[in-house]
């Protein structure tokens, strides 16, 4: 009789063709994976859970009291108030100034420094070094220079326009109730247009040399060259900017926290009533803020994805 023991296997013998294929890199990237799904999408869901229900009160938010699910009805409260549109508002010119100011100063740079200019690399060293400055610090000094005092008491940029007689400038800047918001950005594009113009200086100096030397063989002129040949080439470049600046805008909360305050309403954005409302253990109408403001990130974001997407594939 012989001793015939099954020969040994391995974990993936089991396993089909297909699954063999990816059971080494989910075993791999598992844990993050469960991470990720943890502490993003899960408390996502219930960020989510949380703004349908009407947990409004400390004693609700500590469990004390039980809370209800409500529905839609936070949302309908926050876009039927005017303070929550006049939010939503002042988001809109903080974003439209933020991306067109950071956009524009830092293409105009890029532009100028894609040609040999002594000296040029030091100033690329200088312009994007307030990129290493945190919000909170350059908020400190723009409130500053922001202030909004006229005349014999003004300080920051209104004494400025004084010394050199331009005090017809001088303006409330961020005390304004209508654009005050837009003063705000300023600071946001002093500190992010260095960081759009090293985006735009890659894209500009990855243009092969020949593309630009066909060019002028043809007989196109330097605008031509830069219109036709270059521009297009720049347009991943654009795209990128463009989404990484509107998401810092939607999320920008700490710079106006160091320049204004939470109940100032000439500056307060969504991100800013969020807090107001954590702070107050409003934890529905929070949670109900950053819902709305996670569906407009998806908003503008997910098209992008989804062209990039074709563009690989293609």
């Amino acid at each position: 009789m012989s001793d015939a023991r099954p020969a040994p296997t391995d974990a993936t013998s089991t396993l089909g063709p297909g699954m063999k294929k990816y059971a080494a890199p989910l075993l791999l990237i598992s844990p993050s994976l469960i991470l990720v799904g943890i502490f993003v999408y899960v408390l996502m869901a219930q960020n989510v859970w949380t703004s349908l229900t009407d947990n409004h009160t400390a004693a609700q938010a500590n469990g004390v009291q039980p809370s209800k699910f409500v529905g839609l009805d936070n949302y309908i409260a926050l876009l039927s108030s005017p303070d929550f549109r006049h939010s939503l508002m002042n988001l809109v010119i903080f974003t439209a100034v933020f991306l067109g100011g950071a956009m524009i100063t830092g293409f105009v740079w890029a532009w100028l420094l894609d040609r040999p200019i002594k000296g040029g690399r030091v100033f690329q060293t200088i312009y994007l070094f307030p990129m290493a400055v945190s919000f909170v610090a350059s908020g400190v000094v723009w409130r500053w220079l922001l202030n909004s005092n006229q005349g014999e008491s003004a300080s920051g940029l209104n004494r400025l326009f004084q010394m050199v007689g331009l005090g017809f400038l001088q303006n409330p800047w961020w005390n304004n109730i209508t654009w005050g918001i837009a003063a705000i950005a300023l600071p946001a594009i002093w500190q992010l247009s260095g960081y759009v113009m090293a985006l735009f200086l890659a894209g500009f100096r990855g243009v092969p040399d020949e593309l630009r030397e066909a060019g002028r063989m043809d007989g196109a002129s330097e605008w031509q060259i830069y219109r036709h040949v270059i521009f297009p080439q720049l347009t991943p470049i654009i795209m990128s900017a463009l989404v990484i600046i509107a998401h810092m805008s939607l999320k920008s909360f700490d710079l106006i926290m160091s320049i204004s305050k939470p109940s100032n309403y000439q500056t307060k954005i969504p991100a800013v009533d969020m807090f107001v409302f954590k702070s107050s253990f409003d934890y529905a109408n929070a949670a109900a803020v950053g819902t709305i403001l996670l569906i407009i990130v998806g908003v503008l974001i997910v098209p992008y994805l989804i062209q990039q997407h074709r563009e690989r594939q293609s």
